[in-house]
């Protein structure tokens, strides 16, 4: 796709953000870039975009989403490091869905090394998935049972585990991410907060997100449920993952998230088809896109 083609696409609406707009708001999320909207680009490309989209620091995803886990295990931490320090820039989180919840013991110390907070993965299994009710109950505490070594590391570190809700695993249904709450063990474990996966529970959301406080919440993902997300699809289809794209209000979410005083990472989201490709052929335009979402954001935020 080239540059006209990508601009067409979002009707000429790549609009810079309004800081003006943004300075007397009050609350406001505090964004974490994920480097995954960037697919294969070399990190030393993506660095400089994080400031450039509002974003206090990197959120690091590799295969198959994205290359640049595995960019740093060939360039080696030291270099890494430089490129923070020449781009301005952090390390905040790493999201390492291949490792699980259970394997990912190197992964804590490796971001504890790289001044990082956070990592990110989905739950697993533990029973039939989707569970609802006491299956759900039962599930979620043996998962921090079977979960309790690891969350000691990461309390020793200093490093949070945020474990996504998902579609067919057991962190998904609202039943479970209240069960999770409720049973949470340590402050050093969290849910990294998908509204995209309660497309069937939407009106719930902004309840779940005060139920569970910010000391259950560490992370959100600003997406929408879209079939783009798993099919291949032109990109205005594509778009409507992010907000201001597609059709969910996010006016109800971000006034739950004020009202818990959330100050975890929040992070604008979608999924290309196929996984791991930029969402637009170059960094200016991935950010554009990504600024675009923001704009709309903050115009909720005016709104509450």
């Amino acid at each position: 796709m080239n540059r006209r083609h990508s601009l067409f696409i979002l009707g000429g609406s790549l609009l810079a953000p309004r800081p003006a707009l943004a300075e007397g708001i009050g609350w406001q999320p505090r964004y974490v870039l994920s480097s995954a909207m960037y697919g294969d680009l070399l990190l030393a490309s993506v660095l400089p975009e994080v400031a450039k989209t509002g974003s206090v620091g990197i959120d690091i995803w590799r295969k198959t989403h994205a290359t640049h886990r595995e960019q740093i295990e060939k360039m080696g931490d030291d270099a890494c490091r430089i490129l923070l320090k020449d781009s301005g820039t952090r390390m905040c989180v790493s999201t390492c869905y291949p490792l699980g919840p259970f394997r990912q013991d190197k992964e804590l110390r490796w971001v504890k090394s790289l001044g990082g907070e956070m990592t990110v993965c989905g739950s697993g299994s533990m029973g039939p998935r989707d569970p609802v009710g006491q299956e759900a109950k039962r599930q979620v505490k043996a998962f921090f049972e079977k979960l309790k070594p690891h969350y000691e590391l990461a309390e020793e570190l200093g490093v949070t585990m945020a474990i996504e809700n998902h579609k067919n695993a057991m962190l998904s249904s609202p039943d479970s991410i209240r069960y999770f709450c409720e049973l949470n063990p340590s402050s050093h474990v969290g849910i990294a907060f998908a509204p995209h996966h309660l497309y069937d529970a939407i009106d719930e959301i902004p309840k779940l997100i005060r139920e569970g406080g910010k000391e259950n919440i560490p992370f959100i993902y600003f997406q929408e449920h879209h079939p783009s997300s798993k099919k291949s699809m032109v990109k205005v289809a594509e778009f409507k993952q992010m907000p201001g794209f597609g059709s969910l209000d996010y006016v109800p979410i971000l006034t739950a998230l004020r009202d818990i005083k959330f100050d975890g990472y929040a992070e604008i989201f979608m999924h290309p088809t196929p996984r791991g490709t930029p969402i637009l052929p170059t960094a200016a335009e991935i950010t554009q896109v990504i600024n675009h979402s923001r704009e709309y954001l903050t115009d909720c935020l005016t709104k509450i």
